[in-house]
């Protein structure tokens, strides 16, 4: 029988695992006495009444208006427990400092958003659109001079670049900046209106999130590994009270700071080939709504019944566990799909 020699993979691999089963037991502790706040408080969301053009939204609210008042900002307890494990244990400047500044920052705004959608602040119950973006936007710049300008790091590579002949690393020099922004941005909403049906943004980002891990252990980069393993532990724990029927929402909260994490992530393990794989399920989610937008707004007419996708399929009938499960399933599969070319293309 042969074993592991080397024995410092052992112990990074040991503290991955022992940060994400720290973090869902700090998370399965805690929920009580956060599931209680929220409740004592009265932070309840308000379900959307209209779209971001004044729309009536019926299709929505007839499969959702019976979640009115469901206690949200549960985001806070997988964020928060990151952050206080990272900045006690795993703050370094190279791996974990922009993560940690992204998952904080886009936190807080997600916060903001949800005290003005429980306030019924805002023609939509929420900041406005363009004020959102805005402040996405200054994150997002952020985290482009960062690693523009503090981490010298203005190219990606392409996985088995060399076999198909290409090129295994590209360039950009400053279209690195706007190339960031921009799937910084697109990521941090498209994960946002994802979080539509109990469970099923949890459930459908741990997978993605487990690739980042698993490339960054593989490319000796311990401390972001650590990072993502503790995410997903906390997150699981949410799942534990989230999934149908969810006694709370994560909303903006927990929300932004995924899809930020999920972007910044693949920027550090340079797989930024690879996102559009591992995050599939969050693409096709982003892109559904955009594609129903365009063409409300030009053709006058819907492509599906409700949009995002997830809404199309409750529209045609699907049971909601139904969607989410087989949602899970797909960005399971793409996730395996996106690891193995990440890993072949090291």
């Amino acid at each position: 029988m042969e074993y592991i020699q080397d024995i410092n993979t052992v112990i990074a691999v040991v503290r991955i695992f022992g940060f994400a089963v720290l973090a869902f037991v700090f998370g399965i502790i805690l929920t009580p006495f956060l599931t209680e706040f929220l409740f004592r408080t009265k932070l309840g969301k308000n379900i959307r009444e209209e779209t971001w053009d004044n729309k009536a939204v019926p299709i929505f609210n007839k499969f959702h208006q019976h979640k009115q008042g469901t206690p949200t900002m549960a985001g806070i307890l997988f964020w928060i427990i990151t952050a206080l494990l990272t900045l006690a244990f795993n703050l370094t400047r190279s791996e974990t400092f922009l993560p940690l500044a992204f998952l904080v920052s886009a936190g807080l705004l997600g916060a903001i958003d949800d005290i003005a959608n429980i306030r019924g602040i805002g023609k939509i119950k929420g900041l406005g659109v363009k004020l959102k973006l805005g402040l996405q936007l200054l994150i997002a710049g952020f985290g482009a001079y960062w690693f523009t300008f503090k981490l010298e790091w203005t190219s990606f590579h392409i996985p088995g670049g060399a076999v198909l002949g290409l090129p295994t690393d590209i360039e950009l020099g400053l279209w690195y900046i706007p190339i960031f922004i921009i799937l910084v941005v697109f990521i941090m909403n498209a994960v946002d209106i994802t979080d539509g049906l109990d469970g099923l943004l949890a459930g459908s980002i741990i997978p993605p999130l487990g690739v980042l891990s698993a490339l960054a252990l593989v490319q000796g980069n311990i401390s972001l590994a650590i990072f993502m393993s503790t995410l997903i532990g906390a997150l699981m724990a949410f799942l534990w009270f989230n999934i149908h029927p969810a006694r709370f929402f994560m909303g903006g909260t927990g929300a932004f700071p995924l899809g930020a994490v999920l972007a910044v992530g693949a920027m550090l393990t340079n797989s930024l080939v690879i996102l559009p794989i591992i995050g599939f399920l969050f693409f096709v989610e982003g892109f559904s709504s955009i594609a129903q937008m365009l063409s409300k707004k030009f053709l006058k007419k819907k492509i599906f019944l409700a949009a995002p996708i997830h809404h199309h399929f409750q529209a045609l009938g699907w049971p909601e566990t139904k969607i989410v499960m087989r949602f899970w399933i797909i960005s399971l599969v793409m996730s395996v799909i996106g690891l193995t070319i990440g890993l072949l293309g090291l």
